[in-house]
């Protein structure tokens, strides 16, 4: 299970079998002295589900579970495991259960998919979101909902006034790094960075870089694990346009070369910043992306999703080389009406693909989350113009069709924000919500097949 940069996450195995209370409490111990916050159980054969209570108490009762065993008639892993994660649940621990031959490809990836979802929950678990000016425009939907957010998932966030990174830009960014991210853009654009004299100069990109290297010094002093920019309307009017700082924190890279990617969500919207850092963490590192939920062309049953800035510029091309990518975007005088401070808007078409769009909210201060699969659709450049035309030729678009109705979309997604990744995720999103106790609500086919956990039919 390899992260997109290489990386992968430690494994740590017990030093023997469970065999009585004092090995359970020893193995226990083992694995909560390694630092170990997901535990997987393996049953090969018939075991005493007594001997759970010591290891779990040991290590943490807190952590994601899962049961994994073998199909066998001979040596019956799963009566092992129905006994003893059956004892579990009876005192309200959430558990997951795999059953299967663990050489079976499809094994591998529903073990995996379920590694990715609590290895996600507990990480964002001690994450501090930064809060770049509140929530935008009197968004609520993207409001940060201090208690549900921390009982369900346990991160938190500081508001910081945008007038810090005003203040930052202005004392504390390095000139010569802002002149070497603007060539950057120079080499990659040439002349796809349309210059009008007055929305876009040379300056109003500066100044746009200028807010990015503030936003990542504030990042790093503050500690905060991804962040939110409030944007519009008093940066947007007095200081810059936020596409081109939000873009780059999203990218998996930037003129200095490969970094992590660094989810910044549009106008501050907190549940699509964490939306985001979840979709992140279950794709081993992918970049997501951030869409206004914008049209609905009923005659090719698809939606154009476009927004101001956000989009990632990894997904023109789906490449870790920011050439491939930069080669499809152009950067366009941000519009004066909504922007007055100026700066680029960034335009491309994201790739074709299959992807899966997602968004945490509320319902009566309960969380849940929306997950609908479909894809990203390439269009051809005169029926991307005619659509794009619709809604605004400056900005990101993604042409997606979706595996639900308008009706049901409408009806059940919880707001205007919409936030996908790359590749099918509704398995490890669905088990990322019953590890955190969030309810999953899947759109289309794939809601149907859904087997509800027994933690949801009995309150």
């Amino acid at each position: 299970m390899v992260n997109k940069d290489g990386t992968a996450p430690q494994v740590v195995i017990g030093s023997e079998p469970i065999t009585s209370p004092r090995v359970a409490q020893q193995v226990g111990e083992e694995l909560r002295r390694a630092g170990c916050r997901v535990i997987v159980m393996c049953y090969n054969v018939w075991n005493f589900p007594f001997l759970a209570w010591p290891f779990v108490n040991t290590v943490g009762s807190d952590l994601p579970i899962l049961s994994l065993s073998n199909n066998n008639g001979k040596f019956p892993g799963n009566v092992g495991l129905l006994a003893t994660d059956g004892g579990l649940r009876q005192a309200g621990i959430r558990t997951h259960r795999i059953v299967g031959d663990i050489d079976d490809k499809q094994v591998h990836q529903q073990v995996f998919d379920w590694l990715r979802a609590a290895e996600a929950a507990q990480t964002i678990h001690n994450e501090v979101y930064g809060l770049y000016g509140g929530h935008s425009m009197g968004m609520e939907t993207g409001f940060f909902h201090l208690v549900p957010i921390i009982k369900a998932l346990g991160c938190t966030t500081q508001q910081i006034d945008q007038l810090a990174l005003v203040k930052v830009m202005e004392q504390q960014v390095d000139e010569a790094e802002v002149e070497k991210a603007f060539a950057w853009f120079g080499k990659m654009l040439g002349e796809r960075i349309l210059y009008d004299g007055k929305m876009l100069t040379p300056e109003t990109l500066k100044t746009q870089i200028r807010l990015y290297i503030a936003m990542r010094l504030l990042n790093e002093e503050k500690g905060f694990d991804f962040c939110g920019l409030k944007g519009q309307r008093e940066l947007t009017e007095n200081v810059c346009l936020g596409d081109v700082p939000e873009m780059v924190m999203n990218d998996p890279y930037d003129w200095n070369g490969p970094k992590e990617p660094f989810v910044c969500a549009t106008e501050a919207d907190a549940f699509a910043g964490i939306t985001m850092q979840l979709l992140k963490y279950i794709t081993g590192g992918l970049p997501a992306l951030f869409m206004d939920v914008r049209l609905y062309l009923p005659e090719l049953d698809m939606w154009d999703w476009c927004n101001s800035g956000n989009h990632s510029s990894w997904y023109a091309a789906q490449s870790w080389e920011p050439a491939d990518n930069y080669k499809h975007i152009r950067f366009h005088p941000a519009l004066e009406f909504y922007f007055k401070a100026g700066g680029a808007s960034v335009e491309f078409d994201a790739a074709p693909g299959e992807m899966t769009f997602a968004r945490m909210g509320l319902w009566d201060d309960k969380p849940f989350m929306a997950i609908v699969k479909g894809e990203s659709v390439k269009l051809s450049a005169a029926q991307s113009k005619v659509i794009n035309d619709q809604t605004d030729p400056t900005w990101p678009h993604v042409h997606a069709k979706l595996q639900c109705s308008f009706d049901e979309f409408l009806a059940l997604f919880p707001s205007n924000h919409v936030l996908g990744t790359m590749g099918d995720q509704v398995r490890a999103l669905t088990y990322l919500c019953e590890v955190t106790g969030i309810t999953p609500v899947i759109f289309g086919p794939d809601g149907a097949k859904r087997i509800a956990p027994i933690w949801e039919r009995i309150r």
